[in-house]
């Protein structure tokens, strides 16, 4: 998980909370608000665990809302591990930090965004397509969905 920051056409505050599957590089979630707190971040992995299960891990930085005691009281109500990136070391996240390139250079810098239902419904849209139509070279030239997928028919078998 981590944070993008942006701005609506009229200069006030965006910010976009992605949370990346590791394995199946999919998009799980981006959440658009103004601000972004703890309680808010709880609220976006529990309902993803809800759908998918809880991760044994989350790679985060140390920003305020990875670091809330609400945050910390889920993982360990869940037996989730936050594995914190080292002060300034965003390598050490290189798959989000990646994510969120990709996010800025297809999307927020792609789109004006007149209101923050506008940002939200744009940056979904996106989200979408980079899980659905968008072939990843890391992944075979397969699309994330059809990537997690084809693991999962594996799985099965």
């Amino acid at each position: 998980m981590d944070f993008v920051s942006d701005a609506l056409f009229d200069g006030r505050r965006l910010r976009a909370l992605t949370v990346v599957d590791a394995f199946t590089r999919e998009a799980l979630a981006i959440e658009v608000d103004q601000g972004i707190k703890g309680e808010q971040v709880v609220a976006v992995v529990a309902r993803l665990a809800q759908l998918r299960g809880a991760p044994r891990a989350i790679q985060v930085d140390n920003g305020p809302e990875f670091v809330s005691k609400a945050l910390d009281r889920w993982a360990y109500e869940n037996g989730v591990t936050l594995d914190f990136s080292r002060p300034g070391k965003p390598t050490d996240n290189a798959l989000v930090e990646s994510f969120n390139g990709r996010l800025r250079d297809e999307c927020l810098n792609a789109n004006w965004f007149l209101s923050l239902a506008d940002a939200r419904s744009k940056i979904e849209t996106w989200r979408r397509y980079y899980n659905e139509s968008r072939p990843h070279t890391a992944l075979g030239w397969r699309t994330p969905q059809e990537f997690a997928l084809a693991a999962a028919l594996q799985a099965a078998e």
